[in-house]
């Protein structure tokens, strides 16, 4: 490290400069050091890394080798100082988890391949438990080799309970465009897991299925919707009581992913997809990416023909829609949430003045107001300025808001 870099004040205290990261200047909690020496934290490096860099930031040379080695002395070191400054507030860091070793995941898919049937059930359950504990496992597990090994397993071995555990792991890796071709080239593994889905007594089968059956999409959507009993897998894990968390993000994000592709709009909404999607959107406020999803999954079905249909004749009537999508829009949402939110709105109240009524009431010109005058994108807006325009019959006379056309200029 030069000797020129000052040392970090932290609130008074000096933090050696050799405890900092060169990238980030922050007291490192992960040091690693790369094939030229240098040491750096491991969100830092792998940022670097990620961003396209080849050189050591550090020596600028060229890194021949991206191996992070985990520089445990120094880990010791910065844990040690921690410690010896508490009383001035600085709290020890803690030892962090290492990603599994590559060579402990190539053992493990070579015993869940071949040999004893114990030994294979115990090396997959020892992947996922793997795979479920951070997103660096996921990445060192998710190679081209595991993934096809586990598609094998999953559809071809004659043993049900060894493919349902290659599944579980495989819901948990994104697949390649080539995989999902593979796996939706084969009409008996699609009607393998709809029949998972819709079937399997355990839960965490269900979802596992519904899971690569979202990431087979993603490569061949027009199949996968094609497939009996899709849809109606993927609605039934929204409908059924007492479905988890888990299981209704699995159901949204299929759905989502599917109805992507036109064609298999029709087929969603014929399966109820899109009454069961606005019964669960107000269960997904604090998810923020799986709300998106929810509500762009109403919004494109409410285009197509009979989805809006459908919504208003869901479960709680066409006035329970309007308040879950009023409410989708309030609060925390996020811009493209409460755009998704609005756009199925146009489609929801556009033709019954009744519910655009029980829109006003929710508080839905206020939402559209904070729209408009905000910083969301002019698509947003313009759907906004819409419902506005759909809604001004639905106002009190006496609001002098709705005797102004101020906010319903073009932008």
């Amino acid at each position: 490290m030069p000797g020129s870099v000052a040392p970090l004040d932290l609130e008074g205290v000096t933090v050696p400069y050799h405890f900092r990261c060169p990238i980030s200047l922050e007291l490192m909690r992960d040091p690693v050091t790369v094939c030229t020496g240098q040491t750096y934290d491991r969100p830092s490096i792998e940022s670097w890394v990620a961003t396209g860099n080849t050189t050591c930031p550090v020596t600028r040379t060229p890194l021949t080798d991206f191996t992070l080695i985990p520089n445990h002395t120094l880990r010791r070191l910065i844990q040690e100082w921690c410690v010896a400054h508490r009383s001035l507030g600085v709290e020890r860091i803690p030892t962090p988890k290492q990603p599994a070793d590559p060579s402990l995941v190539r053992l493990l898919v070579s015993q869940a391949s071949a040999g004893e049937h114990g030994t294979r059930s115990a090396a997959l359950r020892r992947l996922r438990s793997l795979a479920q504990e951070s997103d660096k496992n996921r990445a060192v597990i998710s190679t081209h080799e595991t993934r096809s090994a586990l598609i094998e397993i999953a559809f071809e071995d004659p043993h049900p309970d060894l493919g349902l555990e290659a599944m579980g792991v495989l819901a948990m890796c994104s697949l390649t465009e080539g995989e999902s071709a593979e796996v939706a080239g084969r009409p008996e593994r699609l009607r393998r897991l709809v029949e998972v889905m819709r079937e399997h007594p355990a839960m965490e089968a269900r979802i596992s299925a519904a899971a690569v059956l979202e990431a087979v999409a993603a490569g061949a959507r027009a199949a996968v919707g094609a497939t009996e009993g899709v849809m109606e897998g993927l609605v039934g894990l929204l409908e059924e009581k007492g479905s988890s968390a888990r299981a209704v993000r699995a159901g949204i994000r299929g759905l989502f992913s599917l109805c992507l592709a036109k064609e298999n709009r029709g087929r969603a909404v014929a399966a109820g997809a899109a009454a069961a999607v606005v019964g669960r959107i107000g269960e997904l406020a604090a998810e923020r990416g799986d709300a998106e999803r929810a509500l762009a999954t109403v919004e494109l079905l409410c285009r197509t023909e009979g989805g809006r249909e459908a919504v208003v004749a869901g479960a709680g009537g066409g006035a329970a829609a309007v308040v879950a999508l009023v409410r989708a829009m309030a609060g925390k949402a996020s811009e493209r949430a409460a755009e998704h939110a609005a756009g199925a709105l146009v489609a929801v109240v556009g033709g019954s003045e009744w519910l655009q009524r029980e829109a006003v009431g929710a508080g839905l010109v206020t939402q559209l107001l904070l729209m408009v005058q905000g910083g969301c994108s002019d698509r947003a807006k313009r759907k906004a300025q819409l419902l506005l325009k759909l809604l001004r019959s639905a106002w009190p006379h006496h609001d002098s808001i709705a005797n102004s056309d101020d906010f319903l200029q073009p932008f």
